[in-house]
């Protein structure tokens, strides 16, 4: 792809909604350089192509809440409510618009959201390690823990006076 998109750019516009990760219906058709109604009618003309978990529509809450999210609202006169797309969904895209753009376009989405997954799979790689080794020498730092308590614990009471008592 001549101007490849970069993939901070995609990665903006992946949004979590109802736990998964999507794109919105105007976000993409920027992507793939078609007005967002013309994407709009391609997957209304396909619908059976896109199940509940490929393609969805926000509800009126749900695009409530994103467009309290955003401190300038992009999405200015919008009067329905976006079409979200899954990983899946995106990668349906390609074939319901058939143009040289969206299957380039699909590819560059498609590497950004494995490296995403890969990231995630980082963190909790990380996160199980660090459980592991506190539950390995935890007990090894448990005299720490209890002197760090008891010191807390000892400074409640009462200070005591200082200077000349009567």
């Amino acid at each position: 792809m001549n101007d490849m998109i970069p993939v901070e750019l995609i990665t903006e516009q992946i949004l979590l909604v109802r736990g998964k990760r999507v794109m919105l219906d105007r976000d993409l058709s920027m992507l793939y350089d078609v007005e967002t109604r013309v994407l709009k009618q391609a997957v209304k003309r396909n619908i059976e192509r896109f199940p509940e978990d490929f393609m969805f529509v926000l509800s009126n809450q749900e695009f409530i809440s994103l467009r309290s999210q955003t401190v300038t609202s992009s999405y200015g006169g919008t009067r329905y409510s976006p079409m979200v797309f899954t990983e899946q969904g995106v990668a349906m895209l390609s074939s319901v618009l058939k143009s040289k753009r969206a299957i380039e376009v699909n590819i560059q989405i498609m590497r950004t959201f494995t490296k995403l997954r890969e990231m995630l799979a980082t963190h909790d790689e990380l996160r199980e390690k660090i459980e592991a080794m506190e539950d390995k020498y935890d007990h090894q730092f448990k005299v720490v823990f209890d002197a760090i308590k008891q010191i807390i614990v000892g400074n409640d009471s009462s200070p005591k006076k200082i200077g000349f008592l009567k």
